[in-house]
């Protein structure tokens, strides 16, 4: 859904809903190599390999290839992602999206086209998740 905004006479395309408070952009042609902590919405266009923490939005672009261990809010999968994921919230794995792993959701998406391999555990609502007891819940608390 989008959105306009007219200021005097000119209109103006505001950003989709959840993207006004992105803190961060991994474009395409550049790789990462480690931990991501966060809040708000990080996109990945690029290479990511390692761990990723927050209690926001994670988008993983068209094209991008991550290789991680994922604890977030929200996860959308547009590009390939090898590892497993853990979402409060919700995972949404668009058309192009591919997710080779396992995944802990209270709600999930998935369009046509995907290509998911690996397990899926879900939860009837965010309270209602399976809990870890690990280093990831500790760093997250901190945020």
């Amino acid at each position: 859904m989008q959105t306009y905004l007219k200021f005097g006479g000119d209109v103006v395309k505001k950003k989709p809903v959840g993207m006004d408070d992105i803190v961060g952009l991994l474009g395409k042609g550049t790789e990462f190599d480690g931990k991501l902590i966060f809040e708000g919405s990080v996109r990945v266009d690029g290479k990511f390999k390692g761990e990723i923490y927050t209690k926001g939005i994670l988008i993983i672009g068209e094209g991008a290839t991550v290789h991680a261990e994922i604890d977030a809010d929200t996860i959308i999968i547009s590009g390939e992602v090898r590892g497993n994921l853990k979402a409060s919230n919700r995972i949404e794995i668009r058309s192009t999206g591919r997710l080779y792993g396992n995944m802990k959701t209270s709600t999930l998406i998935i369009e046509e086209g995907v290509i998911f391999e690996g397990s899926c555990q879900m939860g009837g609502h965010k309270e209602g998740m399976p809990e870890d007891s690990s280093e990831k819940d500790k760093i997250l608390d901190s945020l």
